[in-house]
Protein backbone atom coordinates (compact mmCIF):
# COMPACT_ATOMS: atom_id res chain seq x y z
CA UNK A 1 0.00 0.00 0.00
CA UNK A 2 0.99 3.69 -0.02
CA UNK A 3 0.19 6.36 2.17
CA UNK A 4 -2.10 9.62 1.31
CA UNK A 5 0.59 11.51 0.98
CA UNK A 6 2.83 9.96 -2.08
CA UNK A 7 -0.41 9.27 -3.85
CA UNK A 8 -0.76 13.21 -3.87
CA UNK A 9 2.78 13.82 -5.03
CA UNK A 10 2.89 11.43 -7.56
CA UNK A 11 -1.20 12.48 -8.61
CA UNK A 12 0.24 16.16 -8.82
CA UNK A 13 3.39 14.28 -10.78
CA UNK A 14 0.68 13.02 -13.20
CA UNK A 15 -1.69 16.30 -13.16
CA UNK A 16 1.29 18.48 -14.34
CA UNK A 17 2.00 15.78 -17.36
CA UNK A 18 -1.61 16.10 -18.77
CA UNK A 19 -1.85 19.95 -17.97
CA UNK A 20 0.66 20.78 -19.94
CA UNK A 21 -0.61 18.91 -22.98
CA UNK A 22 -3.70 16.44 -22.98
CA UNK A 23 -3.18 13.05 -22.88
CA UNK A 24 -4.99 9.80 -23.47
CA UNK A 25 -4.58 6.86 -21.15
CA UNK A 26 -2.27 5.11 -22.53
CA UNK A 27 0.06 7.70 -22.99
CA UNK A 28 0.14 8.36 -19.03
CA UNK A 29 0.33 4.92 -18.38
CA UNK A 30 3.41 4.31 -20.73
CA UNK A 31 5.31 7.87 -18.98
CA UNK A 32 4.96 6.68 -15.68
CA UNK A 33 4.94 2.76 -15.67
CA UNK A 34 7.94 2.58 -14.37
CA UNK A 35 8.41 5.60 -11.87
CA UNK A 36 4.89 4.84 -10.57
CA UNK A 37 3.76 1.93 -8.19
CA UNK A 38 1.28 -0.18 -10.37
CA UNK A 39 -1.90 -0.13 -8.00
CA UNK A 40 -1.30 3.52 -7.09
CA UNK A 41 -0.93 4.49 -10.99
CA UNK A 42 -4.20 2.64 -11.22
CA UNK A 43 -5.83 4.61 -8.34
CA UNK A 44 -4.66 8.37 -9.90
CA UNK A 45 -5.86 7.57 -13.70
CA UNK A 46 -9.11 6.43 -12.29
CA UNK A 47 -9.01 9.64 -9.97
CA UNK A 48 -8.36 11.93 -12.96
CA UNK A 49 -11.12 9.81 -14.87
CA UNK A 50 -13.64 10.47 -12.34
CA UNK A 51 -12.19 14.47 -12.36
CA UNK A 52 -12.35 14.45 -15.93
CA UNK A 53 -9.00 15.26 -16.29
CA UNK A 54 -8.32 11.95 -18.64
CA UNK A 55 -11.53 10.89 -21.23
CA UNK A 56 -10.20 9.65 -24.62
CA UNK A 57 -13.20 9.86 -26.04
CA UNK A 58 -13.31 13.80 -25.76
CA UNK A 59 -9.12 13.48 -26.68
CA UNK A 60 -10.19 11.57 -30.17
CA UNK A 61 -12.88 14.43 -31.21
CA UNK A 62 -10.51 16.92 -30.17
CA UNK A 63 -7.51 15.01 -31.89
CA UNK A 64 -9.76 14.67 -34.93
CA UNK A 65 -10.59 18.29 -35.32
CA UNK A 66 -7.24 19.35 -35.55
CA UNK A 67 -6.14 16.85 -37.99
CA UNK A 68 -8.88 18.07 -39.75
CA UNK A 69 -8.15 21.47 -39.51
CA UNK A 70 -4.45 21.46 -40.16
CA UNK A 71 -3.68 18.49 -42.26
CA UNK A 72 -4.67 16.45 -45.22
CA UNK A 73 -5.31 13.09 -44.62
CA UNK A 74 -7.26 9.99 -45.09
CA UNK A 75 -9.89 7.89 -42.45
CA UNK A 76 -7.20 5.57 -42.78
CA UNK A 77 -4.36 7.78 -41.82
CA UNK A 78 -6.59 9.35 -38.75
CA UNK A 79 -7.03 6.04 -37.45
CA UNK A 80 -3.89 4.63 -37.40
CA UNK A 81 -2.64 7.90 -35.43
CA UNK A 82 -5.20 7.56 -32.75
CA UNK A 83 -3.95 4.01 -32.71
CA UNK A 84 -0.46 4.86 -32.09
CA UNK A 85 -1.72 6.64 -29.32
CA UNK A 86 -2.93 3.76 -27.60
CA UNK A 87 -6.86 4.28 -28.06
CA UNK A 88 -9.21 1.58 -28.05
CA UNK A 89 -10.09 0.90 -31.67
CA UNK A 90 -13.58 0.28 -30.90
CA UNK A 91 -14.19 4.54 -29.37
CA UNK A 92 -12.32 5.63 -32.89
CA UNK A 93 -14.68 3.79 -35.06
CA UNK A 94 -17.69 4.34 -32.77
CA UNK A 95 -16.54 8.31 -33.23
CA UNK A 96 -16.42 7.58 -37.32
CA UNK A 97 -19.51 6.33 -37.41
CA UNK A 98 -21.19 9.14 -35.63
CA UNK A 99 -19.52 11.46 -37.68
CA UNK A 100 -19.26 9.97 -41.09
CA UNK A 101 -20.67 12.24 -43.28
CA UNK A 102 -18.29 15.21 -42.12
CA UNK A 103 -15.69 12.75 -41.83
CA UNK A 104 -16.40 11.67 -45.49
CA UNK A 105 -16.66 15.24 -46.92
CA UNK A 106 -13.03 15.85 -45.00
CA UNK A 107 -11.61 13.33 -46.86
CA UNK A 108 -12.58 14.12 -50.14
CA UNK A 109 -11.64 17.81 -49.56
CA UNK A 110 -8.17 16.57 -48.04
CA UNK A 111 -8.06 14.55 -51.46
CA UNK A 112 -9.30 17.56 -53.69
CA UNK A 113 -5.87 19.25 -51.62
CA UNK A 114 -3.62 17.03 -52.59
CA UNK A 115 -4.37 16.10 -56.31
CA UNK A 116 -4.06 20.19 -56.71
CA UNK A 117 -0.97 19.94 -55.13
CA UNK A 118 0.54 17.04 -57.21
CA UNK A 119 -1.02 17.68 -60.48
CA UNK A 120 1.78 20.16 -61.20
CA UNK A 121 4.47 17.67 -61.19
CA UNK A 122 2.48 13.83 -61.22
CA UNK A 123 0.55 12.21 -63.73
CA UNK A 124 -3.14 11.51 -63.02
CA UNK A 125 -2.38 7.59 -62.67
CA UNK A 126 0.51 8.08 -60.68
CA UNK A 127 -1.39 10.84 -58.05
CA UNK A 128 -4.41 8.35 -57.47
CA UNK A 129 -1.56 5.47 -56.64
CA UNK A 130 -0.03 7.86 -54.10
CA UNK A 131 -3.67 8.25 -52.56
CA UNK A 132 -4.93 4.83 -52.67
CA UNK A 133 -1.32 3.90 -51.12
CA UNK A 134 -2.17 6.79 -47.91
CA UNK A 135 -5.67 5.28 -47.31
CA UNK A 136 -8.06 7.21 -49.45
CA UNK A 137 -11.35 5.28 -50.74
CA UNK A 138 -11.36 4.65 -54.32
CA UNK A 139 -14.64 6.16 -54.38
CA UNK A 140 -14.12 9.50 -52.82
CA UNK A 141 -10.42 9.29 -54.70
CA UNK A 142 -12.61 8.94 -58.32
CA UNK A 143 -15.35 11.64 -57.22
CA UNK A 144 -12.99 13.93 -57.04
CA UNK A 145 -11.08 13.07 -60.55
CA UNK A 146 -13.88 13.16 -62.14
CA UNK A 147 -14.84 16.34 -61.15
CA UNK A 148 -11.46 17.90 -62.27
CA UNK A 149 -10.57 18.73 -65.76
CA UNK A 150 -7.11 19.53 -67.05
CA UNK A 151 -5.80 22.87 -65.82
CA UNK A 152 -9.33 24.11 -64.55
CA UNK A 153 -9.03 25.69 -61.24
CA UNK A 154 -12.52 25.49 -59.69
CA UNK A 155 -13.43 22.34 -58.17
CA UNK A 156 -16.64 21.15 -57.97
CA UNK A 157 -18.87 18.46 -56.56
Amino acid sequence: MYTAEEFDKQKIKVLKYILYQKRTEQEIRKKFSTTINENMLEDIIQYLKEANYINDQEWIEKTIHNFMVLKNLSLKEIQYKLIAKGLSKNDIEDYIEKNKEELEQYEIKSAQNLIEKKSVNMEQQAIKSYLIKKGYKLENINKVMQNTKKGEETWQF
